[in-house]
């Protein structure tokens, strides 16, 4: 949500950093609406003033027994009533219009995001490890001899449709384990705080993370009103929803493994194959809330717990800054991280980490006390896959896999594995 204020202050600037983005000017819109809220305000208070002195005067003519002045200065004061009732409730229509439309607005960029139209124009900002060569031609994830019978499509699709699948046996096995590493790993090595967070939220928390209105179609909502989460940035950014904060709080870092659902509305035809792409999937997410001088550092600090990720499970990556055109709605920076997948002799995206300064922060209210002394101010709210683990379980698949359909596992999930390295072309662990 946008400050009215700095748009009033500086509308042009606004506008500008608007069409970064590829939008249309919208400042002349909502000040016109502003300013028409404000003379409503303006009208009430001012008529507020007229009544207060006419309701002090009734007294006065009424003690001396001034019949005529003492009825027409009731009568005043019934008319002020009226039209204060008439002005707050024009002001409070016009005060719903603005919220609406500030509402739809996207987040403005950081000055140091790079100008694009689409994904072709990100910019890559460092690259890991280096894509080994295969002496055959790899295979993608659901190809795998040892994957095959165990990632499901087909039973999925009996009891669900498109774009689940049941994963099963050792390859379940797997997953989980990804799953658990990660979560150990930011608890134990990142300092991030674990919470097992609900999958169901209501509006209110979808709205102050930026999902709705705009992206209601993209999620998944209940009969009874309620939305499945998109990912667990929601939960838990709302966490401090209405809150001020003590400054000696922050930073508040959490973490949670869940089921994350979206519809994938306007994907249709893009990576059917394989479980790229699914509406229900798991991910460990990371939720940072800092002061707002911290908020850059903090964005970089939890690329890199992401990236560390990568690299302890020795996926070759790349790290990409999104360009304005690439940007998601609520995000003023968001840096991609993409793992190199064989199979697709592609770099995919893993983790997406961002910052949204005090865009949520505004749609929520969660504040925090200076430590110095002075008003409340809004907090900074990020957000990041640490990491999505389906697509984690495809990049391990793919870049372990080897000629005769067994696939060689990643050292650090040896302990969640008991003891065991390699997923056989039998699709049993050894």
């Amino acid at each position: 949500m946008h400050d009215i204020r700095a748009i009033r202050e500086n509308p042009a600037a606004f506008d500008a950093a608007l069409a970064r983005r590829g939008d249309a000017p919208v400042s002349s819109n909502l000040l016109a609406l502003d300013e028409k809220r404000r003379a409503c305000i303006l009208a009430a208070e001012t008529a507020q003033a007229e009544q207060n002195k006419a309701s002090k005067e009734v007294g006065a003519a009424k003690g001396r027994g001034d019949e005529t002045e003492f009825e027409r200065l009731r009568a005043l004061v019934a008319e002020k009533k009226n039209e204060i009732s008439k002005m707050q409730d024009e002001a409070k229509a016009l005060d719903a219009q603005l919220t609406d439309a500030l509402a739809y607005i996207p987040n403005l960029p950081a000055d140091d995001v790079p100008d694009g139209a689409d994904e072709d124009d990100n910019v890559e900002v460092t690259r890991w490890g280096t894509p080994q060569t295969f002496d055959f031609t790899p295979k993608e994830h659901f190809e795998i001899a040892g994957v095959a019978a165990h990632m499901d499509f087909e039973t999925a699709a009996k009891t669900s449709g498109s774009r689940f699948v049941m994963l099963k046996g050792a390859v379940a096995r797997i997953h989980r384990a990804l799953a658990q590493f990660m979560i150990d790993t930011h608890v134990d090595q990142n300092d991030l705080t674990e919470v097992n967070s609900p999958v169901l939220v209501r509006d209110d928390a979808m709205y102050g993370t930026d999902k709705l209105p705009k992206f209601g179609e993209e999620s998944y909502q209940t009969r009874e009103g309620m939305w499945l989460v998109p990912t667990s940035e929601v939960p838990l950014t709302y966490s401090v929803a209405g809150d001020v904060l003590d400054a000696s709080r922050l930073p508040i870092r959490l973490t949670a493994h869940t089921l994350c659902f979206r519809s994938e509305a306007g994907s249709a035809g893009r990576d059917t194959a394989g479980m790229l792409r699914q509406h229900q999937f798991e991910k460990v997410e990371m939720v940072s809330v800092t002061h707002p001088d911290d908020s850059d550092a903090e964005q970089k600090r939890m690329l890199r717990c992401a990236e560390n990720l990568l690299e302890t499970l020795g996926i070759p990556y790349r790290t990409v800054i999104l360009c304005t055109g690439d940007m998601g709605f609520g995000a003023r920076r968001t840096y991609d991280i993409e793992a190199w997948l064989p199979g697709q002799d592609a770099y995919r995206e893993i983790s997406s980490v961002s910052t949204t300064g005090d865009f949520q922060a505004r749609r929520m209210n969660a504040r925090f006390k200076p430590a110095d002394g002075g008003k409340p101010q809004f907090v900074h709210t990020l957000n990041g896959s640490g990491l999505a683990v389906g697509r984690c379980l495809i990049a391990v698949l793919e870049n372990g896999q080897q000629a005769d359909g067994s696939v060689q596992l990643p050292a650090a999930l040896s302990p969640y594995l008991g003891g065991k390295t390699v997923l056989g072309a039998d699709g049993t662990l050894a």
